[in-house]
């Protein structure tokens, strides 16, 4: 039997000390990379785009400031102050200007932006003005797509506003051959292009890219190591001196030559991580298989006595630190969707290897370790599960996740590897999946998953079943009939069904659109230098140079759809307790509860459009007494006394999460009216669409913009997270919660699933409460559950650091598929993670 290194390792001071340099102050906007972007682009009109984005990373890489931060060992940062972020203009930049004066103040994720930067942005951004991939992705779209944008139907700003992300290059292979191989590569395959090739002239200019940007990286190194030899000649203190003399040696070697050591492999594999957000504003930029790359470097160091495990855990920890230092500023919007400053950088331990192996070994424990000594939600850590994971890992996992983390998320092998099967991957590649994001599994070095490709909140088709495809007096859907004529369910649950189909007819229009204006104005040449097979392709991934191409949109609210159809079905089919006309006359008075904000904001801006219209000026002072009209419209006390005997009805009926098969039956078939019909389409790169089934945290901004459903759920509140219950729905125990959420087709939706669940500590408390959590982990992957993560936190402390937030700067939950600091949250957000049921083991 195999035995593993699982003892605990001491934390380095030095891990504290960056630590604290880290959260000094709050992180800031920079300029620097806007202004050199833009500079190249001046410069370079005329050029294949492919060879403008070169040109302007190399310049970027070339002229950007550099900094070596006090105590750290591996080195590189894309901004000069800790935890900041640079602006990428290329894709969007509107936001940014509008923003201006509101991004340190706002509630989600603040920047500061001093006056300078204001100054040198602005002055940049004018070049950008109709130039940006946004610009173009929105000039494809069909109108009918920009109106159910506007009106949220879907959202697909990830990749609207953003770069490309969503992705895990051959880290291995650069630590193997550099980035000297690479060049050595495409130079190969560039002497084999023949002027007459009909692709000659594609193909030719994206190899000269790849080898101008990675000739830039190398370049970059080398500053790097200039400047650590520069301060280390200055040191006094003869311990940082060495440190910096090392430092130098390593960025001289890496990531232009192969790593020799574990220590190179670290700096080199931070060398990838940090610059391929430098190229582009995409995040979940994931390490992936961490522990497998890494682990021969280690191995062989440690038997010829170079490093020792306490060592080598430093050098991993300060690799956590960094990989916190990393951000990303989003539009307001967004940081509600995406809150917590999150970069999503997925990284797994455990596992099999392509022939069907476990290849636990103990660098996966020391990963674990790592996120214990470093206690932030960088990187968002995974662990894979199969019947050969050893107990320990899992164990080990659980004493992290006990600590109340939110970390690791776990992920099922029996599931996920035939998943991908079915979706065109090798069993070789798919065994060797990685997570990437939030729950998104994809064969790394190969794959360009566009996961996370929009959001799509399946409550709101159901709102324009009820208003004929009408939102706010604009027609959005389709018209599909008037519900009161409707005489059984199945007419209803139909016409459900066939707004779905409309509108995700739109969603994929709208994915399409964007990436074409990827691969129009911003292919990424370095980011491509590290995925097959883009070099023998002769193309970039944004152009279908990959070997696996897939795009991922994914849908919440399933519980809500299940529960709200059920209550119809049972309610007004069944029981004939009321017709569906006061059903819908109930949601248009929110069961009674008066107007969501939201929604009078809407109605109220419908009837200044219609005055404005007939040329009627209204002033802001009558704005906002229709708003305040709209706002109290209340039921007299007769209609309130039948919608609490409503919500009453609704409450006593059967929930899904609850272990009632026939309820769970059906909350699969839902699941399946949106992960069906997706599949019949296909993205520009010559791939499928896959379907997800988890929100990231948008199902509490895009619930604020949603009406009531007949789940009894008030307007403007959240909407059930991932494939979780509703909250405070699942009242029968964790494990029939998982008994339920198993009963969904995970298989299908191979973008991934996320199931939330939320434990009292003292469920976990001792060993025997470790072995029960674990336990729950298996048996609920046996019954083929895709993804299981876990908060171990009590609704008191949540409470208490939402009311005293000074008291609680440490305090790290999980939000969806990711773990972020809960202070950073915004109070909705954090609301929506205290009410989520609070299970024991019983």
């Amino acid at each position: 039997m195999k035995e593993y290194y699982t003892r605990s390792i001491p934390v380095s001071p030095r891990i504290g000390k960056l630590k604290e340099d880290l959260f000094a102050k709050m992180p800031q906007m920079e300029a620097d990379r806007a202004e050199l972007l833009t500079e190249s682009y001046q410069q370079t009109e005329g050029l294949p785009i492919i060879t403008r984005r070169a040109k302007a990373f190399a310049h970027i890489l070339k002229h950007i400031p550099i900094v070596i931060r006090d105590h750290e060992l591996i080195v590189g940062s894309n901004t000069v102050a800790p935890r900041s972020s640079q602006a990428f203009p290329e894709f969007s930049f509107q936001w940014v200007a509008d923003e201006f004066d509101t991004m340190e103040t706002r509630e989600a994720d603040p920047f500061y932006i001093s006056e300078d930067t204001k100054q040198r942005l602005a002055k940049a951004f004018q070049y950008w003005e109709g130039k940006t991939t946004s610009d173009l992705a929105t000039s494809y779209m069909t109108p009918e797509t920009l109106t159910a944008i506007e009106h949220n139907i879907f959202t697909p700003g990830n990749y609207f506003y953003n770069g490309v992300g969503h992705v895990t290059v051959c880290y291995g292979k650069i630590l193997q051959v550099g980035f000297e191989g690479i060049i050595e590569e495409a130079k190969a395959a560039l002497a084999k292009c023949n002027p007459g090739d009909a692709d000659f002239a594609r193909r030719s200019h994206f190899l000269e890219a790849v080898i101008e940007s990675c000739e830039a990286v190398i370049g970059y190194a080398h500053r790097y190591s200039e400047l650590a030899a520069a301060q280390a000649e200055e040191c006094t203190d003869p311990t940082r001196k060495t440190e910096l003399f090392k430092i130098s040696r390593n960025c001289a070697q890496v990531p232009g030559k192969p790593a020799r050591n574990f220590y190179e492999a670290c700096q080199s594999f931070w060398f990838v991580q940090q610059l391929l957000q430098l190229e582009s504003s995409g995040h979940s930029i994931s390490p992936g298989r961490f522990d497998q790359y890494m682990y021969p470097y280690f191995e062989k160091d440690l038997k010829e006595g170079k490093i020792t495990h306490e060592s080598a855990q430093e050098l991993l920890d300060c690799i956590w630190i960094k990989l916190n230092d990393l951000n990303k500023a989003r539009d307001a919007a967004s940081a509600e969707g995406f809150a917590g400053y999150s970069l999503f950088q997925n990284l797994c331990v455990g596992g099999q290897d392509e022939n069907g192996m476990d290849v636990t070994n103990d660098l996966s424990f020391m990963c674990v370790e790592a996120s214990m000594h470093v206690f932030l939600p960088q990187p968002s850590l995974s662990c894979r599960v199969w019947n050969g994971t050893p107990n320990e890992l899992l164990i080990k996992c659980a004493e992290l996740t006990r600590t109340g983390i939110g970390l690791p998320a776990y992920y099922n092998d029996e599931v996920i590897i035939p998943s991908l099967e079915s979706r065109g991957l090798t069993l070789q590649d798919a065994r060797d999946y990685n997570i990437i994001g939030c729950v998104e599994p994809q064969k790394s070095g190969k794959t360009e998953g566009w996961h996370d490709a929009a959001f799509y909140n399946m409550l709101r088709p159901l709102e324009l079943v009820f208003s004929r495809g009408m939102d706010n007096g604009v027609m959005v859907g389709i018209d599909t009939g008037d519900v009161t004529q409707m005489k059984t369910f199945d007419e209803f649950y139909n016409a459900y069904k066939k707004q779905t189909e409309y509108l995700i007819s739109l969603l994929v229009n709208a994915d399409n659109a964007i990436d074409v204006a990827h691969a129009e104005r911003c292919p990424l040449p370095f980011l491509s230098s590290m995925i097959e097979d883009c070099i023998g392709r002769g193309k970039s991934v944004q152009e279908g140079g990959a070997i696996y191409n897939f795009t991922g949109p994914q849908g919440f609210g399933i519980a809500n759809m299940t529960d709200a159809l059920w209550a119809i079905k049972t309610l007004v089919f069944e029981q004939h307790k009321l017709t569906m006309a006061e059903y819908k006359q109930a949601l248009d008075d929110n069961f009674g509860h008066g107007m969501s904000e939201e929604k009078a904001t809407q109605i109220t801006a419908e009837i200044v459009k219609q005055l404005a219209a007939v040329g009627k000026n209204v002033s802001n002072e009558q704005i906002a007494a229709v708003y305040n009209q709209v706002k109290s419209q209340a039921c007299s006390p007769e209609k309130q006394a039948k919608y609490n005997q409503l919500l009453n009805w609704i409450d006593e009926l059967p929930k899904f999460g609850n272990d009632i098969e026939e309820v769970d039956r059906f909350a699969r078939d839902v699941a399946y009216t949106y992960t069906k019909p997706l599949e019949q389409y296909h993205n520009p790169r010559g791939g499928i669409f896959q379907a997800g089934l988890y929100p990231v945290s948008a199902n509490v901004p895009l619930g604020a913009q949603t009406g009531a459903t007949p789940d009894g759920r008030l307007a403007g509140t959240p909407v059930a997270d991932g494939v979780s219950p509703v909250s405070g729905k699942d009242v029968h125990g964790p494990t029939a919660a998982c008994n339920s959420v198993s009963r969904l087709d995970h298989f299908i939706a191979s973008n991934g699933t996320l199931f939330n669940q939320k434990f009292h500590p003292s469920a976990l408390s001792g060993t025997q409460g470790l072995a029960n959590f674990a336990s729950l982990i298996r048996a609920y992957f046996d019954q083929k559950g895709m993804h299981v993560q876990f908060n171990v936190v009590s609704r008191e402390t949540l409470i208490d650091a939402q009311k005293h937030p000074e008291n609680y700067k440490g305090l790290v939950v999980r939000v969806a598929g990711y773990s972020a600091l809960f202070t950073t949250l915004s109070k909705s957000l954090q609301d929506d993670i205290i009410k989520r049921t609070e299970h024991v083991f019983q």
